[in-house]
């Protein structure tokens, strides 16, 4: 009888880790390349989520509907359930909410790094949370002065350079992976 190995091979990740780097680097470049298909990409994988997300909340509350919060949990269910329709019904719509959200998210951090850098004050590196803090309203603010008519643009690019970003860093685990001794059985 042969004995099979639990412990993962990190060469044989590495391969699959690599081509995943870079089918995700392809698709940022055309995602960047072409902001509306990305964005228009965007907006209905939200939607998916929305749904399936949705979905699990609903058959959650139906499984648990002898405990307390079951009308909350199913109304908060179908909420999800229909923003996803939304979403993927009017996707344009979804792309405006997203650009919004990001704007917001954009805002809330900049001021929160903005605090955080006065609060540590004269402590070294202070100046970069503030340069962050600064440069983050400042995105905001241009996408609410834009919006909604940039929000295909921000939400293309934005989309492009996560999955660039997110490519690199896979390409550079699966470097490391390469290098990797596998673990004894």
């Amino acid at each position: 009888m042969t004995e099979t190995s639990a412990a993962p091979d990190p060469q044989r990740a590495s391969r699959w880790v690599m081509i995943l780097g870079i089918v995700m680097i392809i698709a940022g470049v055309l995602a960047v390349l072409a902001p509306a298909p990305a964005a228009l990409a965007a907006s209905l994988f939200f939607a998916a989520m929305f749904i399936v997300g949705g979905a699990a909340e609903v058959a959650h509350a139906i499984a648990t509907r002898t405990h307390d919060g079951f009308a909350w949990k199913l109304l908060s269910g179908i909420a999800m359930i229909v923003l996803g329709a939304l979403f993927a019904v009017f996707p344009v719509a979804g792309i405006a909410s997203l650009a919004l959200l990001v704007g917001a998210l954009l805002l809330a951090n900049g001021v929160c790094s903005v605090m955080l850098a006065f609060r540590i004050r004269p402590k070294q590196g202070w100046g970069w949370i503030l340069f962050d803090g600064v440069l983050s309203i400042v995105l905001a603010a241009m996408i609410a002065i834009g919006w909604p008519s940039t929000s295909i643009p921000i939400i293309g690019l934005l989309t492009g350079f996560v999955l660039i970003s997110g490519g690199v860093w896979r390409i550079v685990l699966a470097r490391a992976l390469r290098g990797a001794t596998p673990a004894p059985a």
